[in-house]
């Protein structure tokens, strides 16, 4: 069983230097194949990266290696706007425009939508985007509050469920504090449901609404309100959604999510802190 001493031990060791499969199973004294399964496994969490060389032949290399949080920057643009997201708190201290202008413009898309309806999330085309993932999905979330959103009749909820039940692990970063318990508990209950832990839920504070499904399409949301500029400039509440499906920016953004992951708090952890929060009675 990979706990947490057993991933620190696998970590540690490749921290020092690239390691192969083999390597790794001599350490932990389990077979090349049960090594393998661990490997992927953190690779999967962001832990640990792996590579394989000549792969599909007899005489294929696999390796494993320690990855850096200054290793998910190819260049200085994209250590500045990680900065920019990493210092965020709140969804108004970043926007994806930032981001969104150095895309390719054959591989992205914008678009906006006005909230007439108080009442009504707007989450375009989630759904749709949710059933096509067959990997992951990963979610930047404020307080889980958008589960909650219903699109043409059908609950995100729902299709979480759904997706799990396909195998494909849904990962979310989240502000996990007493306005996002009733939201976390009905996410946490479908893994009941589904009969694997497939959903998983960190604490994080950052800037970003956006989700990643596989690896070829992510989109970001950014919310303008009226009260923040000034007379007639909006009228009413506008969602603005950025689409990318450049790999090379969706890696990234993967990039960025498993590195807040990696030093996240588990939901389950962070709620039992939460508890302790004692109600005064009057």
């Amino acid at each position: 069983m990979l706990d947490t001493q057993l991933t620190k031990k696998i970590v540690d060791f490749v921290k020092a230097k690239p390691r192969t499969v083999q390597e790794v199973a001599h350490l932990i004294q389990k077979n090349w194949r049960t090594a393998d399964r661990y490997i992927e496994k953190l690779a999967d969490d962001g832990i640990i990266a792996t590579r394989t060389f000549r792969e599909g032949t007899r005489g294929a290399l696999k390796l494993t290696f320690w990855q850096s949080s200054d290793s998910i920057h190819s260049s200085d643009l994209q250590q500045r706007l990680y900065r920019m997201i990493e210092y965020g708190r709140n969804k108004y201290d970043f926007s994806p425009l930032e981001l969104f202008q150095y895309v390719d413009p054959k591989l992205r898309r914008a678009f906006l939508e006005e909230q007439e309806d108080e009442d009504v999330s707007i989450e375009h085309e989630l759904i749709s985007h949710m059933r096509s993932a067959t990997k992951q999905v990963l979610f930047f979330s404020g307080n889980l509050s958008f589960v909650n959103v219903i699109e043409h009749d059908v609950k995100l909820m729902d299709v979480i469920e759904e997706v799990a039940r396909r195998g494909i692990p849904i990962k979310f970063l989240a502000r996990i504090d007493i306005t996002a318990i009733k939201n976390l508990n009905k996410l946490l209950a479908l893994n009941a449901k589904v009969g694997k832990d497939l959903i998983e839920v960190r604490h994080a504070v950052h800037p970003l609404r956006s989700f990643i499904v596989d690896n070829t399409f992510a989109r970001l949301k950014e919310t303008k309100n009226p009260g923040d500029v000034k007379r007639d400039e909006l009228k009413n509440k506008t969602y603005v959604f950025y689409e990318i499906r450049d790999t090379d920016w969706v890696e990234w953004l993967q990039n960025v999510f498993w590195n807040f992951w990696r030093i996240a708090v588990p939901a389950e952890k962070r709620l039992e802190t939460i508890k302790l929060i004692e109600r005064l009675k009057k």
